[in-house]
């Protein structure tokens, strides 16, 4: 995986005096979002952060909106308390599997949900990060209108339109292929949380992914039906 979100450098330059005419235009529209294009942020593009933020030498074009709706920093793991017996791979995965079922279930209310899959890296432009595919503009404006101001477990939800629309393309690959990153849990591209396969079966009836599914377990692109199941932590809901 390559480095984050091309730190450093100067915003400065001829960039507003360049011909972007003709094949120029073309040239910048194949390079956009590759390591060579010098204007926009690849990783921020391909992941909807960058672990420059505000300080990335790169634009980061926020779309006015979109299909998918990042929920950032909004899944952290359960702590291991003093005194408590050590906390199980059991454990991790019900605390886990709760949370991602209560958000599933939550923003299915707002429409149909394409796709949901969970940052566990470690870096702070990642951690937790949530991303929801719906399958519409449409619900994903209801969805980003009726978490304004939600809190879940006591932890904000921080709702933004993201130009993530193919989650794929922001996945650490050498994670999916060879089960290991050389980067570790601070890459710069996602590694996604999985969930069991009863759950996934439950949520996403259709069969996660369909045919030919792109490997990982973080969330289906098999399209999915409303999912009406009960919220088992309302509570942990507010506002």
């Amino acid at each position: 995986d390559g480095d984050g979100g091309g730190g450093g450098g100067s915003r400065g330059g001829s960039r507003g005096n360049r011909n972007v005419t003709g094949g120029g235009a073309r040239a910048l529209a194949e390079i956009y979002g590759t390591e060579q294009d010098k204007v926009n942020c690849a990783f921020f593009i391909k992941v909807g952060a960058c672990r420059h933020g505000d300080t990335c030498s790169r634009l980061h074009n926020r779309p006015p909106l979109s299909q998918t709706l990042l929920l950032k920093n909004l899944y952290f793991p359960p702590v291991q308390e003093p005194g408590q017996p050590p906390l199980t791979e059991k454990d991790l995965l019900e605390h886990y599997e709760e949370f991602y079922e209560d958000i599933f279930t939550e923003v299915s209310k707002f429409g149909d949900v394409h796709d949901m899959v969970v940052c566990e890296n470690h870096g702070m432009h990642l951690a937790g990060n949530t991303y929801v595919k719906f399958e519409t503009e449409e619900a994903a404006q209801k969805a980003f209108t009726g978490l304004a101001g939600r809190f879940y477990a006591g932890r904000p939800i921080l709702a933004e339109y993201t130009a993530v629309t193919d989650i794929w393309e922001g996945v650490c690959k050498q994670l999916e292929k060879e089960g290991t990153c050389s980067r570790g849990s601070n890459c710069n591209f996602m590694h996604l949380k999985k969930i069991g396969r009863e759950l996934e079966a439950d949520l996403y009836p259709d069969g996660r992914g369909g045919a030919g599914f792109r490997g990982y377990s973080g969330g289906g692109y098999g399209r999915t039906g409303r999912h009406d199941g009960p919220n088992r932590d309302a509570d942990d809901f507010r506002g």
